[in-house]
């Protein structure tokens, strides 16, 4: 009997047999899938951004008129951002269209193993924004894949920036922080 037991790959000893339960341990916690937070986050960051452009382009860029929020420390000025952030690569207008639409296939593969609010959160954000940059890159002029991205605030002495900006820093911030407590997207906690 023994003979059998080891053949087939039954444990023969209490140690052996406890080894399939500390692997269950180990396994993530699994509970809801935090798709639909990250969708919520992502659409809302999306909207306002979408939203913001769309006011700011049809009220301030026609006379190209500035508006002070908190006098000279934070205005609202309109300027078309064919680059990245702080305006560098103007030339290279499409690699960094191709870099959006990369983000978000990696957002969505990344979703099917989304077990945390927090993570979802910070991925819905840096969609959202992803999504309306791209927007701007692909419907704006000059042309498709080429457009310029919209921006208009313009706090003293930084760059202009859009809501879209924004939500990627905060969203890019999240991860950071929540890789640093170990909290995976997955759910588990990992200390390394």
């Amino acid at each position: 009997m023994a003979e059998a037991e080891r053949i087939i790959g039954t444990p023969e000893t209490p140690d052996e047999a406890a080894a399939p339960e500390e692997h269950e341990e180990r396994q993530p916690p699994r509970g809801k899938r935090r798709i639909t937070a990250l969708v919520l986050v992502a659409v809302l960051a999306y909207v306002l951004d979408l939203v913001s452009k769309l006011i700011v382009v049809a009220e301030l860029e026609p006379g190209n008129r500035s508006v002070e929020l908190l006098g000279e420390w934070l205005r609202l000025d309109v300027i078309r951002n064919p680059g990245a952030a702080f305006g560098f690569g103007e030339a290279f207008t499409i690699i960094f269209t191709v870099i959006a639409a990369a983000v978000i296939v990696v957002i969505f593969r990344l979703a099917r193993k989304l077990y945390s609010a927090p993570w979802a959160v910070a991925l819905g954000l840096l969609l959202g924004g992803a999504l309306g940059n791209l927007t701007d890159r692909i419907f704006r002029s000059p042309g498709v894949f080429e457009g310029a991205v919209v921006d208009f605030v313009a706090p003293k002495h930084f760059a202009v920036f859009n809501l879209a900006d924004a939500a990627i820093v905060c969203g890019g911030i999240l991860i950071v922080l929540l890789s640093f407590k170990g909290l995976d997207p997955d759910g588990t906690v990992h200390k390394d």
